[in-house]
């Protein structure tokens, strides 16, 4: 019987699995890079051991210094989460080399499906060969051989580009998953991401537990995804299950598994089998009643499974909550996450805590909300009005693009596609401030300031503040008097102003509006505005043509050849960044000549730092 287990992971699935173990009774370890010292998933564990490591970002790819720590802690079963080390199958023989439970699947099985291109060769798909790829194949999809979560993953739609993108998704498959192969396939237009959870043990019992539909993609990384997958056929669906099953036999599976389809025109095609558990797990425990984490467990400890399933009940829907800007190219953002919490309808699974960090060296996602209903409809607006009341104060998040997500009617109509967002992006980001949330923040301010301080005898000369909603960039200029009777602004009726909560009657409607400051940055409702001083900063002087880095990270490469003096071409890629485990290219702003090149590979890099300077052409 398993007592101990260590997670050989970070963050929410290390939390979300210690919760489960907590439950059942089971002891709980840690492992932590130096950044994640003081992590949540560190502070919640009974035991916590340090690994440590030449990056942050390779610390948790070091299976034996986590062999080590499982038995330094006592522990005697691990389980791998998902990402990093989940879907290596040395790593899985190092933990039973070591006398150690495995939590997953056999490491035979891990082979034969961890591996894109074993498995489709196992369910009879054969991927593209790179070097014999022409112009009537594309568009073509390079696909990293092992991990998941859109790392890796490439569209080529011209053949010039090819060489490019197989070398950055091997680049990017190597630093999150310490596997650089890579391999190419047909890219199917217009297609869903559907997929089947199953569940199986060592006497035979396979479960196909329904299906789960995650098209709402960017940069091939999964954003909502829902239980079950809506629209498909009985048929179809019977279909999906029976290819799931098989594959999950043909490998001897044991454990928790995710059988992953492309579904265009009313067929499936095999994408490949995930050998562990999937980051969207909960929409399926949720509709199926189920604890797929105690699952794992109760398999690993040599337990049967029942020989049906549970019977499905409603529809669960799961939006993960990024810190990024997705208006900005889905560039990830850094900073402190001031406060997290979300209504109680709805489940939360995280990493963190009010007051942490969010840094540049993993993934950008903060947290998964999941809802369940009788029905989608009713599921799709639990979620949504969730989202749009979760508290949310730090970094710019996608919160706005997750409601707006949900409330749209090709989404609601059910059966979207991946190219969901390719398609609305622009309106699903466009800016809509509130108009009175600036007065709000201002008021807020100002509540509690002295009188004589701020009251004038002269009407004409008002309090200004000015504002800056985020993370538009647009300016604001805000009014407002200190009068006998209180704070007061033209065009509203000031009912309550405190620094917590601002009440104005505009029109004849009362209207709340919450607020919180954290320095300079303040939310109102959630919105966020950046008060700015009284008088400009000044600004330093940017030559024309700079490259700035757009966020934190690290300079892993520069174009091939790519030096002072050049020549280069407008849109050309010059730089490539990493940040939070995905790579983002840096293009020339125009034609002409590389006069600076401050990027060096290896270099860290802060949030406006010049990279290089390109002088256009003249001629």
């Amino acid at each position: 019987m398993i007592t101990s287990v260590l997670v050989a992971n970070r963050g929410e699935i290390a939390c979300r699995v210690f919760r489960t173990c907590a439950e059942l009774g089971i002891r709980t370890v840690a492992v932590y890079s130096d950044a994640d010292e003081d992590a949540l998933h560190a502070r919640v564990a009974d035991a916590a051991v340090r690994l440590p490591g030449a990056s942050p970002a390779e610390t948790y790819l070091r299976g034996d210094l986590i062999v080590k720590a499982a038995l330094a802690a006592g522990a005697d079963a691990v389980h791998p989460g998902y990402g990093f080390l989940s879907e290596n199958a040395d790593f899985a023989r190092a933990v039973a080399d070591a006398g150690l439970t495995w939590i997953g699947p056999p490491p035979e099985a891990i082979e034969a499906m961890a591996s894109k291109t074993r498995a489709k060769e196992l369910m009879g798909v054969e991927p593209l060969k790179t070097g014999g790829i022409t112009a009537g194949d594309l568009p073509v999809l390079v696909k990293a051989a092992a991990g998941g979560g859109g790392r890796g993953m490439r569209v080529v739609r011209e053949l010039s580009h090819l060489d490019e993108q197989l070398a950055a998704a091997g680049a990017e498959a190597l630093s999150a998953f310490g596997d650089g192969e890579v391999f190419v396939e047909p890219y199917i237009e217009g297609g869903r991401h559907v997929e089947v959870q199953v569940m199986a043990d060592a006497y035979g019992t396979v479960w196909a537990l329904g299906t789960r539909d995650c098209s709402l993609q960017r940069r091939h990384q999964k954003v909502i995804e829902e239980a079950p997958a809506p629209g498909l056929t009985p048929e179809l669906e019977a279909s999906l299950r029976e290819m799931a099953v098989r594959a999950a036999r043909a490998t001897d599976y044991r454990g928790a598994g995710t059988v992953e389809f492309l579904v265009a025109d009313g067929k499936a095609h095999f994408l490949e089998m995930n050998t562990r558990l999937q980051v969207e797990h909960p929409v399926t425990e949720a509709v199926f009643g189920v604890d797929l984490v105690a699952l794992q467990l109760r398999v690993a400890e040599g337990e049967p499974l029942d020989e049906e399933p549970p019977v499905a009940r409603g529809h669960s829907v799961e939006a993960r909550l990024y810190a990024e800007d997705p208006a900005a190219g889905w560039a990830p953002q850094t900073g402190t996450l001031h406060r997290l919490s979300v209504p109680e309808a709805v489940r939360l699974d995280t990493g963190f805590t009010d007051g942490d960090p969010i840094g540049v060296h993993y993934d950008a996602m903060l947290a998964k909300v999941v809802a369940h209903a009788p029905t989608r409809a009713q599921a799709l607006r639990k979620l949504a009005g969730a989202l749009e009341r979760a508290v949310v104060h730090g970094p710019v998040t996608n919160r706005e693009l997750l409601v707006r997500s949900l409330r749209h009617d090709e989404f609601i109509a059910g059966g979207a596609d991946t190219g969901f967002y390719d398609r609305h992006l622009a309106a699903l980001t466009a800016s809509s401030p509130d108009p009175y949330a600036p007065l709000a923040a201002a008021l807020a301010d100002a509540h509690g300031r002295s009188r004589f301080g701020g009251w004038r005898n002269v009407a004409s000369q008002p309090q200004v503040k000015h504002y800056r909603t985020e993370p538009d960039g647009a300016e604001h200029e805000v009014r407002y008097r200190h009068t006998r009777d209180g704070l007061a602004a033209d065009g509203v009726r000031v009912v309550r102003a405190t620094p917590a909560l601002v009440v104005l009657e505009v029109d004849g409607v009362v209207r709340k509006f919450d607020v919180a400051a954290h320095g300079a940055r303040v939310y109102v409702n959630g919105a966020a505005l950046t008060a700015l001083p009284r008088l400009p900063e000044p600004v330093a002087r940017q030559e024309p043509g700079s490259l700035l880095a757009p966020m934190p990270g690290t300079v892993v490469r520069l174009a091939e050849g790519l030096a002072e003096g050049v020549t280069v071409a407008a849109g050309q890629p010059l730089i490539w960044l990493e940040a939070m485990k995905m790579e983002h290219r840096i293009t020339a702003p125009a034609s002409g000549t590389l006069t600076a090149l401050h990027a060096a590979p290896g270099r860290q890099v802060e949030v406006g730092a010049l990279l290089a300077v390109v002088q256009e052409d003249q001629s």
